[in-house]
């Protein structure tokens, strides 16, 4: 603990970084893999195709690789504030990991019946209101349990942003590091943080999974 003690803001500003990272990448990958997702089941084959494209395009790249994209093709694209890569590391987390979040939607929209789709539609229904009243809310029982994963892998790879020059609990080591403090600590209290933030998410998935099956 002493490593904690003695240099608060490192931690604080490593801990902070990792938290941006996982609120502002999540909540990009939740807004449009829902609207990926959506596209992918939709009953237009445009919009299908351009689901499928963009899923096996950025799901099959690395991580790695669409950092580097926004680190150093981007800038030359647009005009990036100086020392602003941490946006644009939220906004490369959040586009690759929307494409998992898509498929696990379309995995559980595909557990609904297609008796029920077709039901409502019969009583007049359009796509948007078959899939907000009827197929999205049984479909979220099943995507609860893998939806977490995915943002459990979203919440390690902000990690990867380390690499880029974005302080975060990945980039903590190498601040250690120059102190001269022991790496071996360093590494296992990371470790102990990223632990503590699973065992959160584990914590809130029983939450909604237990409030699904009482609405059940």
């Amino acid at each position: 603990m002493n490593q904690i003690l003695e240099y608060p803001d490192l931690w604080r500003d490593a801990l902070v970084g990792t938290l941006v990272l996982f609120f502002g990448g999540g909540l990009i990958a939740l807004v449009l893999g829902f609207l990926i997702g959506a596209m992918r089941v939709s009953p237009i084959p445009a919009a299908r195709v351009v689901g499928a494209v963009y899923v096996n395009w950025v799901r099959n790249t690395p991580l790695t690789l669409v950092l580097f994209f926004f680190a150093f093709a981007v800038p030359l694209l647009v005009t990036v504030p100086r020392g602003s890569f941490l946006m644009l590391a939220v906004i490369g987390i959040g586009l690759y990991t929307a494409t998992y979040v898509a498929e696990t939607l379309r995995s559980g929209i595909n557990t609904v019946p297609v008796g029920q789709a077709e039901a409502a539609r019969a009583l007049g229904m359009g796509f948007t209101q078959v899939m907000g009243y009827v197929v999205l809310p049984q479909a979220a029982r099943s995507v609860i349990p893998p939806m977490m994963s995915v943002f459990i892998a979203l919440l390690k790879n902000t990690t990867v942003a380390a690499g880029f020059g974005v302080v975060n609990l990945g980039s903590i080591r190498a601040n250690m590091s120059e102190k001269g403090e022991n790496q071996m600590i360093t590494i296992l209290l990371v470790m102990v943080a990223f632990v503590v933030l699973v065992l959160l998410l584990a914590w809130l998935q029983r939450v909604l999974e237990n409030r699904w099956r009482v609405a059940r």
